[in-house]
């Protein structure tokens, strides 16, 4: 399956393309193929950040105290981190 691609002119400060061009050749890719590597991971980091945030609006913090607070069960073992 072909991905439907698209155009855009981009103005970069010099030395910023002077750095893409330096990683792109050292990693042994286009600069295209940097630059639309970079725009995905940062998108990728923002929607990830977007979930969490998300997540954190509906949980219930009062829920979460009363299970962590409940009678039972058994502290950490040696070795689970808890020093």
């Amino acid at each position: 399956m072909k991905m439907k691609q698209s155009t855009f002119p981009l103005r970069l400060p010099s030395s910023i393309k002077a750095e893409v061009e330096r990683r792109a050749r050292e990693d042994g890719i286009s600069i295209n193929q940097f630059i639309a590597t970079a725009a995905a991971e940062k998108l990728s980091a923002m929607n990830t950040a977007d979930f969490f945030a998300e997540r954190r609006a509906r949980a219930d913090f009062d829920a979460f105290d009363r299970i962590m607070n409940r009678e039972g069960g058994q502290p950490p073992a040696q070795g689970d981190g808890v020093e």
